[in-house]
């Protein structure tokens, strides 16, 4: 959610960064918060002169009162005074209800660091590294996972539609040992406390990280009890501390969490639905940092580094993209997406994104700090990223290292969790 402080105070500045997301839309939102914020400090202001008013009044009364003076037209008119306010108090309230729905549906201000431009407009900012060079002819993961008799998508779609794959046998045991190791790294290297949240939410969650109102029609909800499954651990680890204020001096807090994660993709239909490359569940390890407001530019490097080491204890070429204004997510301040190189499908695949979403989603689920552990709170600053993503994670890893005879490698770094160095035809 917006600070309208910063609007108000700046308001060409703010206006122009928001401006670059290139969303109408979005800017005429703007304009009609600031219509409501106005007329809410209008009506503020009115409440409390009267107010003051009938205070005044009322202290006359009394002295009329006491003196045995009738005060009869005094009470009459702070009747007035007592209905005037009332439908003001009424005017506010649904002032302040139109105010918070249209802040709910701005997205944030990019980041001053973040580049102009729409989808395909990112930045390079490093890359690590080379494709590899396969003995024998590239192949899809979808080939090579059912020639491997890991990788079932008929089935997984007989059991729950498309978009559900299964893994089997060896398949499903690379996906335990990914998420064993990738758990093991961030707690025991990288200094994460590792949580394992619920994988429902209740609304209160999803409009706190931002997923809602704007994206409901991506979530799957249940009935009757109006949960939502997450489509992220983001979500449910964020929310971890929504209402609460934390001790500045013990920040910053690192949490990682390995969940099933599920997403309608209302607005994806028919791109890139072969495979594990677009699907509606599959398996994630998110890190969510909360954060000084003052570090968090050190902080999303932080967290960035500690997925792409993931990738590259892994042998998986990637690059790291700055992602432009037009491209970033509705809470996104600023987004580096890691893409990995995948042989078969000879394209860059988005196995991660990391962002910081600077107060935005802080003041959606109010969490503050007190800087030296007392004063006055402050809302921080949130970051999360995938660390990583499993699903082109695994079409990676069966793609990059098949063998000529239809094998594929394990990554050293695999075989203690896999327990075997190859994936064979049995």
């Amino acid at each position: 959610m917006l600070d309208l402080r910063a609007f108000r105070t700046g308001a060409d500045e703010a206006r122009d960064r928001l401006a670059r997301r290139d969303d109408p839309a979005v800017l005429e939102a703007l304009d009609r918060a600031l219509a409501l914020d106005a007329r809410r400090r209008e009506v503020i202001s009115e409440v409390e002169v009267l107010k003051a008013r009938r205070n005044d009044v009322s202290r006359e009364i009394g002295e009329r009162k006491r003196e045995g003076a009738d005060a009869g037209d005094l009470i009459a008119g702070m009747q007035r005074v007592a209905d005037q306010i009332r439908d003001l108090d009424a005017d506010l309230q649904q002032v302040e209800d139109a105010l918070g729905s249209e802040l709910l549906s701005i997205p944030n201000v990019p980041d001053d660091r973040v580049p102009p431009g729409g989808e395909g407009d990112f930045e390079i900012v490093r890359e690590w590294g080379a494709a590899p060079e396969l003995a024998c002819d590239a192949r899809p993961h979808w080939e090579i996972g059912a020639d491997l008799g890991i990788l079932d998508l008929e089935r997984g779609a007989r059991i729950a539609g498309s978009g559900f794959p299964l893994l089997l046998g060896a398949g499903a045991r690379l996906s335990r040992g990914l998420i064993d190791f990738m758990l093991d790294l961030h707690t025991q290297e990288h200094g994460y406390t590792e949580v394992a949240p619920p994988f429902l939410v209740n609304r209160d969650c999803l409009v706190g990280t931002g997923q809602l109102p704007k994206f409901e029609d991506d979530q799957y909800r249940t009935d009757p009890d109006d949960l939502f499954l997450i489509p992220t651990a983001e979500v449910p680890v964020t929310n971890l501390h929504r209402g609460e204020i934390l001790d500045g001096r013990e920040l910053p807090k690192a949490y990682v969490a390995y969940t099933p994660c599920f997403r309608r993709e209302a607005g994806a239909a028919g791109r890139d639905t072969r495979g594990l490359l677009r699907v509606h569940q599959f398996d994630k390890v998110e890190l969510v940092r909360f954060t000084r407001p003052e570090d968090s530019v050190d902080e999303l490097e932080r967290l960035t580094r500690h997925a792409e080491t993931v990738l590259e204890k892994l042998n998986l070429p990637y690059r790291r993209i700055l992602l432009p204004a037009g491209d970033l997510g509705f809470s996104n301040a600023i987004t580096y997406d890691l893409e990995v190189w995948s042989a078969g499908v000879e394209k860059w695949l988005e196995v991660s994104s990391c962002s910081s979403y600077t107060d935005f989603q802080a003041r959606r689920a109010d969490i503050r700090y007190r800087p030296d552990g007392k004063g006055k709170p402050a809302h921080l600053h949130t970051l999360n990223g995938s660390a990583v993503a499993l699903a082109r994670t695994l079409v990676a890893l069966l793609e990059n290292n098949l063998q000529g005879d239809g094998s594929v490698l394990v990554p050293e770094a695999l075989h203690d969790y896999v327990r075997q160095e190859r994936l064979t035809i049995s």
